[in-house]
């Protein structure tokens, strides 16, 4: 490749650097493997005679994908061998992924753990489509399936997750006011104030990945849950503080144990209460809230 060739590639890779980022992580949950599936993207892209290629944007998605759906099914192995349960990393992200309602919405920690639940084709196919709204044609090339068959993928991932997902979209004015109300109650020890902002039917997932203590399984029903966040903070004698901030795109708290920093908690909000707490204390999981992450659509 000429020189004047490798320019044009790289200034096209870094002008869709961040949709291609964002590309990766919906359908990884990792933002550690969506920076190797970049550099495999970039790794092929350079060998790509570009002048030949009639919509180079639509080209570095369709290697992303392959390149993540590739890493999908590896992950999958590291998945079932994980200690404990397992969350997508937490990103801090910029403001104008939070004023992006769509995106936003993308990158919950809810909906993320939804897409968990379908197979790595059904993933790509869900992402591409109803995410950034690619066309069947396109992402036939992309997973190497027919348009046909896409379209009823498509189809099956949708009814999946739609039965799943929140069935509501809360804005991040109530996402917020229901963290305060936990906030208030966890920092004065209250059980009943946490009895009422966690709703009946509420899950806790927390993940230490066998490095931190956590929770070895989901814990579901509300008293469970607040006894067993109240308990855990007596049985320590630690002092826990919560500073509010946006992790994908949505609110959240940034934990902190005698000063140190201690994890992320995410939530998921219904009918102004809260049905899941999603609580990353891998440090593992945590080198990318320390400085902003951009994330599009486009």
């Amino acid at each position: 490749m000429s020189d004047h060739a490798t320019d044009e590639a790289t200034e096209t890779f870094l002008a869709h650097r961040t949709l291609l980022f964002t590309v990766a992580y919906e359908m990884l949950g990792s933002a550690a493997d969506a920076e190797d599936v970049l550099q495999e993207t970039w790794l092929r892209w350079v060998k790509v005679d570009v002048e030949q290629v009639r919509d180079q944007r639509a080209y570095l998605v369709r290697i992303t994908t392959r390149r993540s759906l590739d890493r999908l099914r590896t992950m999958k192995r590291r998945k079932e061998a994980y200690v404990g349960p397992w969350l997508p990393e937490p990103l801090l992200t910029t403001p104008d992924v939070a004023e992006d309602v769509e995106l936003a919405e993308s990158v919950s920690m809810a909906l993320m753990l939804v897409l968990e639940t379908l197979s790595p084709t059904e993933r790509a196919v869900f992402v591409l489509r109803e995410v950034f709204d690619v066309g069947y044609d396109e992402i036939a090339a992309a997973v190497g399936k027919t348009p046909a068959t896409v379209r009823q993928i498509a189809h099956r991932a949708r009814r999946h997750v739609e039965a799943r997902r929140p069935r509501e979209t809360v804005s991040s004015g109530q996402t917020r006011a229901a963290l305060e109300s936990f906030q208030r109650a966890l920092d004065a020890g209250d059980l009943q104030g946490l009895l009422d902002v966690l709703a009946p039917e509420i899950v806790l997932i927390s993940d230490g990945g066998g490095v931190k203590q956590a929770a070895p399984r989901p814990i579901t029903g509300a008293g469970k849950v607040a006894r067993f966040i109240l308990g855990g903070i007596v049985k320590a004698q630690v002092a826990l503080t919560g500073e509010p901030t946006v992790v994908n795109g949505n609110p959240a708290l940034l934990l902190h144990v005698d000063g140190e920093i201690d994890g992320v908690m995410t939530i998921r909000v219904e009918d102004a209460r809260i049905t899941g707490l999603y609580y990353v204390r891998n440090p593992q999981k945590l080198t990318r809230i320390a400085s902003e992450t951009p994330l599009t659509l486009r």
